[in-house]
């Protein structure tokens, strides 16, 4: 059993819209925290696998997918569910189990976050 905790969302609860865990990194040096918050995204995001997997729930019709539909990535189930808990804890994806199926979901904000952190430097 693991003992990784589930790291914060990459947006503040109770607010409506993409609150970033970090300003874009054209904007102002990151502090610390700021840093291991996105390094632990970009550490999830890191490997092959998830990356399909996190593209796979992301680009999948209706936002969101059984892992029935997106286990097909060349790993044995097992690996699938290990790299979905990984994404998971790193906040980049939610869960809801239907009868004997997961479904998994990035939310629309994370992916806003996502975007922010990495865009273009505004234009002021």
């Amino acid at each position: 059993m693991s003992n990784a905790k589930a790291l914060p969302p990459l947006e503040s609860a109770g607010t409506r819209g993409a609150v970033p865990c970090c300003p874009p990194l054209t904007e102002r040096p990151m502090t610390a925290e700021e840093a291991g918050s996105a390094a632990r995204m970009f550490k999830a995001l890191g490997d092959p696998v998830r990356l399909r997997l996190f593209s796979a729930v992301a680009s999948h019709e209706g936002g969101e997918a059984c892992v029935c539909d997106i286990s097909d990535v060349g790993v044995s189930q097992p690996t699938v569910s290990h790299h979905l808990k990984k994404l998971k804890e790193a906040g980049l994806l939610t869960s809801e189990r239907r009868g004997t199926w997961v479904y998994y979901r990035v939310e629309p904000s994370v992916l806003a976050a996502m975007g922010s952190l990495l865009g273009p430097p505004s234009v002021a």
